[in-house]
This record gives structure tokens, C-alpha cells and sequence, in this order.
């Protein structure tokens, strides 16, 4: 199966899933004109990865802002790892945050509310994209 590799734009997160290691990041921001074209393509990535998943897979989300209708494709994300992580498998999230920001730490904590995932909240410095 190939792996995903998308690069960054002002409006799209950096993709990169790769099967071979059971590592899936998104970072940068996610305010796509449409998320649910942007997304489809993850959702349907990772229901195939699903059928032949390694037996840990980590999803490493360091998104500095996500729009609205963003946020509901990455809920879409996070059920289809549910189900790899239903299969007997060991899924976790890394849920990246910078030090200041108290709303993205609020979201991951409430996906990590409603998702039957484990999480794991990492602070992190504030990344300057200027160097």
C-alpha cells in the first residue's frame, strides 16, 4: 500500500502516512475550502491500512489551528482508527500542543472524551515557521 505524503500549504496540513511503520502525522493547519475533499482520501488511507495494520500504530496530530468542518473529517480519522484499534491492535494518539495554547489542548482533550483511543498530550514550544 503506498504511503501518504502531502506537503503543507497556508490551508492544508503536511500529510505523511506510512504503512510500513504504522506512523501517521498531520502538522500545520487545517482550513481547506473543502475538508471533506482533503480528508476522504486519509479516511478511506487508513480503512484500507485497517485490513493490514502493524500491531502499533501511532497518529501524531501537531495542527496549530483546524476550522470547524475540519474538525469533523479528523473525528472521521480518529473512528477509523477505533476500528484498527477494535482488531486487536494498539493505536495511540499523540496530540501535540504549543505551551500558550489552551484551545488546542481543549480539543484534544475533548476528542480524547469521545474517542476510545488512547492520548497522549504533548506540550511543546511555540514553532516559529520564520526560521
Amino acid at each position: 500500500m503506498a504511503p501518504i505524503k502531502i506537503e503543507g500549504t497556508p490551508k492544508t496540513p503536511s500529510v505523511n502516512f506510512e504503512e510500513s511503520t504504522g506512523i501517521l502525522e498531520l502538522r500545520g493547519r487545517s482550513i481547506p475550502e473543502n475538508s471533506i475533499e482533503f480528508y476522504k482520501p486519509l479516511i478511506d488511507w487508513i480503512d484500507r491500512y485497517s485490513r493490514t495494520a502493524q500491531q502499533a500504530t501511532v497518529l501524531r496530530v501537531q495542527l496549530e489551528y483546524f476550522n470547524t468542518s475540519s474538525s469533523k473529517c479528523i473525528l472521521d480519522l480518529f473512528k477509523k482508527l477505533e476500528q484498527v484499534r477494535s482488531a486487536g491492535n494498539d493505536v495511540s494518539v499523540l496530540w501535540h500542543y504549543e505551551v500558550e495554547d489552551e484551545d488546542m489542548l481543549e480539543a484534544g482533550e475533548d476528542y480524547q472524551a469521545i474517542i476510545n483511543i488512547p492520548f497522549k498530550m504533548i506540550q511543546i514550544e511555540e514553532v516559529d515557521d520564520h526560521t
